[in-house]
């Protein structure tokens, strides 16, 4: 059982709305407009630091582990810089949104319009963007569910794992700023590249200075506390507390409780920097196990009190609300902000890393029942059986997590990126399902396309078949098709547009992100940033891959091809005429034919006639992809991962030739299209093993259903874990599991005020069930729960 102060934290997390603070916005402008003029790293860095020389330092309740990005527990911030626009159109209904709501007073919204949304009129990135992105790409790739990187022009990048072994846990912000210093007293006035490190060097400084000084602002406030406390035990708490903030993150830390400490000033720095995704915490159980052995050698703690800490911070992680438009919510439902946090797999000498902290991580999860962090876990085919055991056994809580990845694939991918084999064995999971290493700079999520409008256009002459608006390129009468290999051809003409069109997007979202928004507090966590002396933005990490194309609907289309390569030219029951006209009316009037075409082979089966033609697509995507360069010169990459972005890309389609209705969702990641998957689990991995999984280098996501009376016995729990290292034999990288019944998820529909608490696994992430829209909802229910293995 969780502690009393764990459990108090936990009903304040379960039942507070998430609450919206514009304080650091408000700074943040104040900032820039004393500082026109000055170099745009500066300016960010200044704000930085003014923003933690002025936030709100409040200490709650109870707290151990302190530190908040606003004046609300469960806190979401405003980040105009990026867009303000968005915010404007869409606050005056935030508590009133279908899918992520936010509670803000009018007081607040006038405050925003009268004192902070004028400056930025004309600055913000989004309106960048919008004036320089050509008119045809913004048709396709702004709002559509065609093409969507709106999380890249509306916000930050995110996606870095901070360094802690080789930079944070040894020097310190003190230490990087002595460092930074030592730098710039080498630069020459003379040289432009000297005046830009100059620059970036300065940067860093400012933000050091300003990590440290929020740090001991929350010191001087537990002392004060402490004065007027009258618990004794409460009392030394905030002694303690003080005592650690006063030395952490501007030291090394030397104990597990400076370290977690230190671990969250250092996600409360990058969330005020710029509100960022998958801001991952990284193989947590390898960097603080020191700490922890050490603490436990001296006797100077217990393991209760280790395990407290951890569930502290599971509550810190998840008291952090991403603030996001409507349409973003839509991609990434449910307060996900994808900070991942990855247990088990090798060292990077390659030996077995599982260790204590790596099950108290996993028992921590099971008791508090946050959907954050993100946890990941790596499997390799040696791991420790009692490993694998407690994975299992978490999987069989219903909560979704952990999210299980094959510890030799992961390695795979990176080292096929190239990376050097001692940092691609030491490969963390970054935001759902990407092998990433804490000295990468990648956009992992760079932007979503919907495989199957690429089809719709190919069927509909590049037509929407829902707004009759021509979207796609020009195509022929899909009646005078004569062969399926016409049919097909015309599918990757129109798949090719979209990608084309996703990389222009890409591109100026790329450029802008490097002259505007510099990123000096995150590239002070980065290695190889000071070495080189250069931003994140502009390829300072060790590391720089190009940014993800993330693929929707592989299923929903190669299913729909397969339909239409067997009903209509090989066993010619039916017209390519009298299909449009089916899909034209939504198959209302065509229910016999419907019935064929959901009766034709559905990938999830382990059928080769149409896993064939997804092996195909994801072939033909990644070498597509992959023949595009950034702007730093680096290939794109392409990735199955899944986000909740499979239900409005499915919106914006019409029917489809599997049978699939207008606007229902479409496919995430690898999965198969929900409720197809007619046969066994094994046989829905096995579809997915035989894609070329590694080519992937922005992961593979397969998310399955399971009766939970599968896996409510030791036995049940052990046969899983022999399918899963089965399926990771194939080549596999990732699978994740429901496994909670029909049954309680209707019921938690009836009665979301008894089910709070109840997680379930979205996609490349869990939230809480009551927290996701009913056709979120809706969709989960629809997965094919599979009875028997």
């Amino acid at each position: 059982m969780v502690t009393e102060r764990i459990e108090s934290a936990r009903q304040n997390y379960i039942n507070a709305k998430p609450a919206i603070s514009y304080e650091r916005a408000r700074i943040w402008t104040e900032s820039h407009k004393k500082t026109e003029g000055e170099a745009v790293p500066i300016r960010r860095a200044k704000a930085f630091r003014d923003t933690c020389e002025q936030i709100d330092v409040t200490i709650f309740e109870g707290e151990l582990i302190v530190g908040g990005i606003g004046e609300f527990r469960k806190c979401g911030i405003l980040t105009p810089e990026f867009s303000w626009t968005w915010v404007d159109r869409e606050m005056d209904n935030f508590d009133k949104r279908v899918q992520d709501p936010y509670v803000m007073t009018d007081e607040q919204r006038d405050f925003v319009r009268k004192n902070i949304f004028p400056y930025w009129k004309g600055k913000s990135l989004e309106e960048a963007f919008l004036a320089q992105l050509p008119k045809d790409t913004a048709k396709i790739a702004v709002d559509t569910g065609i093409v969507d990187n709106d999380s890249k022009w509306r916000q930050a990048v995110g996606e870095i794992t901070p360094d802690y072994q080789d930079v944070l846990f040894k020097k310190g912000f003190g230490g990087i700023i002595k460092e930074a210093k030592e730098h710039v007293s080498k630069l020459s006035i003379t040289s432009a590249e000297d005046m830009k490190k100059k620059d970036f060097y300065n940067s860093i400084i400012i933000t050091s200075e300003g990590i440290i000084t929020l740090a001991n602002r929350y010191s001087e406030k537990a002392r004060e506390m402490a004065e007027t406390e009258n618990n004794a035990v409460r009392k030394d708490e905030l002694l303690k507390i003080a005592e650690i903030c006063s030395k952490v993150p501007e030291n090394p830390p030397t104990t597990f409780y400076e370290a977690i400490q230190f671990l969250w000033f250092t996600q409360i720095g990058a969330i005020i920097s710029e509100n960022p995704l998958a801001l991952n915490v990284g193989r947590f159980d390898q960097f603080m196990y020191p700490y922890y052995k050490a603490d436990m050698d001296k006797e100077i703690t217990t393991k209760d009190q280790i395990q407290e800490l951890i569930e502290a911070l599971w509550i810190k992680l998840s008291e952090w609300v991403w603030t996001i438009s409507a349409n973003t919510a839509e991609f990434f439902a449910g307060y996900n902000q994808f900070q991942n946090l990855t247990l088990g797999g090798k060292t990077r000498e390659g030996r077995d890393g599982t260790n204590d902290l790596s099950y108290m991580c996993l028992k921590a999860t099971e008791r508090v029942k946050t959907h954050q962090p993100g946890l990941s876990v790596r499997v390799s085919q040696d791991c420790p059986s009692s490993f694998l055991e407690e994975v299992t056994h978490l999987v069989s809580k219903g909560t979704g997590f952990p999210a299980i990845h094959s510890d030799n694939a992961g390695y795979q991918m990176l080292i096929n990126a190239g990376y050097e084999p001692e940092d691609a064995r030491d490969w963390n999971n970054c935001g759902c399902v990407v092998p990433h290493f804490r000295k990468t700079g990648e956009w992992t999520s760079a932007v979503n396309i919907n495989f199957t409008a690429a089809l719709e256009f190919a069927l509909n002459g590049g037509k929407s078949r829902i707004t009759g608006e021509k979207v796609g390129l020009n195509e022929k009468d899909p009646a005078s098709f004569t062969s399926y290999e016409e049919v097909e051809e015309a599918f990757y003409k129109q798949f090719n547009n979209l990608i084309k069109h996703s990389i222009t997007a890409t591109l100026v979202a790329q450029k802008l992100h490097k002259e505007m928004v510099p990123r000096p507090f995150l590239s002070s966590c980065i290695e190889e940033c000071m070495v080189k002396g250069k931003d994140l933005v502009d390829t300072g990490a060790k590391y720089n891959l190009g940014p993800v194309l993330t693929g929707i609907g592989l299923a929903v289309t190669s299913n729909s091809l397969a339909v239409i390569k067997k009903l209509v030219f090989e066993d010619k029951v039916t017209t390519m005429e009298t299909l449009v006209k089916a899909l034209d009316a939504d198959w209302e009037g065509y229910e016999e034919l419907r019935k064929l075409a959901e009766s034709a082979p559905k990938y999830g089966n382990d059928i080769d006639y149409v896993d064939d033609i997804a092996i195909k697509m994801a072939n033909h995507y990644y070498k597509e992809g992959h023949k595009y360069k950034d702007i730093n010169g680096n290939n794109f990459n392409t990735a199955f991962m899944g986000i909740s972005n499979y239900l409005p890309t499915g919106k914006v389609v019409g029917a489809t030739p599997c049978g699939r209705k207008a606007k229902e969702p479409l496919s995430e990641g690898v999965s198969p299209f929900a409720g197809t998957d007619t046969s066994t689990p094994l046989a829905a991995m096995r579809s997915a093993a035989k894609l070329n999984q590694d080519v992937h280098s922005g992961g593979t996501l397969l998310n399955l259903r399971l009766n939970e009376d599968l896996v409510n016995t030791k036995r049940g729990q052990s046969n899983l874990g022999s399918m899963i290292q089965s399926f990771f034999a194939l080549g596999a990288f990732h699978v994740q599991f429901n496994t909670i019944s029909t049954e309680t998820l209707r019921k938690a529909q009836e009665k979301p005020e008894d089910y709070k608490d109840l997680l379930v696994r979205v996609a490349g992430y869990s939230t809480q069930f009551v927290n996701l829209s009913r056709s979120m909802q809706d969709a989960i229910i629809a997965r094919t729960a599979h009875e028997n293995y």
